[in-house]
C-alpha cells in the first residue's frame, strides 16, 4: 500500500473506477434473481482484487469466489471478513490452509472431501463446502448423475455442504447446450432437494438468459459490450522523451518503422512485460482523446508512438481507455485473437494501481 500523490505522479500506472464498477455491480444485480457472487480470481482479472473485494462488500455483496488457497489467504491478510468461497476442485493437500483461513471450498473428488473433513477433525473446526457437479464441461465436478450418491457420501464424512453448483461451457456461443446443462442441474436440484444454495449462470449466461444466483467476472468488468456495461480499467503512461525523427531513421527493433522525416515520437515506459500484448496494440489516446499510432514493434519495457506534434513529459497518454474502442482492452483481445479475460489478467502487478470513486482517491496498491 502507498501514498496515492505517489502514483498519480508515477511514469504509468492503472486506473480503476469504483464508480463504474458500482453501476455495473447495480445493473447485475437487478438482472438476477437471487445473489450475484463477485469473482475476484486471478487479482480480479488483473484489476487487484482486494481494493475490489473491499469495495464489493461495502456494496452488499454477501460472499466472492477466487480459484486457489493463496488467493483466498491474500484477501483475509487484507481484512477482509466476508465468505470467501474457492472455485474449482479442492486438493487434498490444500485442506488444512483452507480451514486454517476459513474458506469455503469446492469439491469435486472424495479425496478432497475425506481430506477436508480429517484436518477439521484435528483442528476442532467445523467443514463446509460447495459440491462442484459436472454437467458437461468435463474439467471438475462429480458426474452429474452420480450428484445424489456424492452429496451423500460427502456429508457421512461430516462436511457441511451448504451449495451445489455447477459451470456452463457455452454461454454466449451455443444456446442449445446451454439448455442442456441446465435441464440437468435441474434433475441434480431435484434429486438432492431444497435447503442447498444453488448457482448456475455466469456473465453471458445471467445477460442472455436470466438466472436465479450467478457468479459474475467478464460483466462485473465491464468486458462485455452491447449491455449497458462499462470497462473500469484505464492504463495511463508519460512519456520519457520525445524527439523528431529524420528522414530514413528507423524505430525499434527490426527497425520496421522507416521515417519519412518530420515526425515526432515518443517513448511511453510501457511493453509487453506489462500486458500490452505484441501486434494488438496499434493505437494510445494522447491529450484531447486523439489516436496516436503505435510505430515500430512494442518492447519489453517501452512502446514508441507517433504524436501530431511536440508534448511535453508531463502529457498523460491513454494506453487501454476504458471503452470498447480502439485503444481498449476488447480491441487487444480482437486483434490477438482471444478474450478479453486473457489480455486483462496479464496487465502487471509491478503497475501502481489508483482507485477512483468519482475524484476521491480510495486506495493505491503499488
Amino acid at each position: 500500500m502507498g501514498h496515492a500523490a505517489a502514483n498519480l505522479e508515477a511514469r504509468a500506472w492503472i486506473e480503476v473506477d469504483l464508480g463504474a464498477l458500482e453501476a455495473n455491480w447495480l445493473f447485475l444485480q437487478a438482472q438476477a434473481k437471487g445473489e450475484v457472487i463477485p469473482v475476484l480470481k486471478a487479482e480480479a482479472y488483473g484489476h487487484g482484487a482486494l481494493p475490489l473485494a473491499r469495495f464489493l462488500f461495502s456494496r452488499g455483496a454477501r460472499r466472492v469466489a477466487v480459484a486457489t488457497v493463496g488467493e483466498g489467504r491474500a484477501l483475509r491478510r487484507g481484512g477482509v471478513e466476508g465468505e470467501v468461497l474457492l472455485l474449482g476442485s479442492l486438493h487434498p493437500l490444500e485442506a488444512e490452509e483452507a480451514l486454517r483461513w476459513d474458506l469455503v471450498p469446492s469439491l469435486s473428488t472424495l479425496e478432497g472431501a475425506r481430506a477436508l473433513a480429517e484436518r477439521a477433525r484435528a483442528l476442532g473446526l467445523t467443514p463446509r463446502a460447495h459440491l462442484k457437479v459436472d454437467t458437461g464441461m468435463n474439467r471438475v465436478g462429480f458426474p452429474w448423475e452420480e450428484a445424489r450418491e456424492a452429496l451423500r457420501a460427502v456429508e457421512a464424512m461430516g462436511v457441511r455442504v451448504e451449495g451445489v453448483y455447477t459451470h456452463l461451457a457455452t454461454a454466449g456461443e451455443e444456446a442449445a447446450f446451454v439448455e442442456v446443462q441446465r435441464g440437468r442441474f435441474q434433475r441434480v436440484r431435484e434429486a438432492l432437494g431444497e435447503g442447498y444454495f444453488y448457482h448456475l449462470e455466469n456473465s453471458h449466461g445471467l445477460l442472455l438468459h436470466g438466472g436465479e444466483n450467478v457468479r459474475v467476472g467478464l460483466a462485473l468488468y465491464g468486458l462485455i459490450p452491447g449491455f449497458g456495461l462499462k470497462p473500469i480499467l484505464r492504463l495511463l503512461a508519460r512519456p520519457t522523451l520525445v524527439k523528431r525523427l529524420k528522414a530514413g531513421d528507423r524505430v525499434g527493433y527490426g527497425g520496421e518503422y522507416l521515417a519519412q522525416g518530420g515526425e515526432w515520437l515518443l517513448t511511453l515506459p510501457v511493453g509487453y512485460a506489462d500486458g500490452l500484448p505484441r501486434g494488438a496494440v496499434r493505437f494510445v489516446k494522447g491529450p484531447g482523446g486523439r489516436l496516436c499510432p503505435v510505430a515500430g514493434r512494442i518492447s519489453m519495457d517501452q512502446t514508441t508512438v507517433l504524436a501530431p506534434g511536440p508534448v511535453p513529459l508531463e502529457a498523460v497518454f491513454e494506453v487501454a481507455s476504458p471503452d470498447f474502442g480502439p485503444t481498449g482492452l476488447l480491441a487487444w483481445a480482437e486483434a490477438r485473437g482471444t478474450i478479453p479475460y486473457e489480455v486483462a489478467v496479464h496487465l502487471s502487478r509491478r503497475l501502481p494501481r489508483v482507485y477512483r470513486y468519482g475524484e476521491e482517491v480510495r486506495d493505491v496498491l503499488d
